[in-house]
């Protein structure tokens, strides 16, 4: 049996009972491991998205941003209205700017 030892989504562990599949899965011991545990899946979708840029992948990598949020204790309305803030006083990432120097 392949060892994983990696955070899933919510739905597999039913997902693999209902397909008879014999598995181990265990709940995070602690908020420090299912913090490590979603830094690392993060690593993990970003990492398949820059394999494979699509949709799909930044589903994914969101998906693992709110859980992140929720994880710190913020959610994600807070969080898309720092974005939005943000977003009014120093812009976004749609145009493509590449700042090269800063004259001191």
């Amino acid at each position: 049996m392949p060892v994983y030892n990696k955070l899933v989504r919510d739905e597999i562990p039913n997902i693999l009972t209902e397909k008879g599949k014999d598995f181990v899965a265990r709940p995070a011991k602690d908020k420090e491991e299912y913090q490590i545990k979603l830094m690392e899946k993060l690593q993990e979708e970003v990492g398949e998205f820059l394999e494979t840029p699509c949709a799909e992948e930044i589903a994914d990598i969101q998906e693992v941003l709110d859980a992140l949020a929720h994880s710190i204790g913020s959610s994600i309305a807070e969080v898309h209205n720092l974005k939005v803030r943000k977003a009014a006083t120093r812009g976004r990432f749609l145009d493509g700017h590449i700042l090269w120097s800063v004259e001191d």
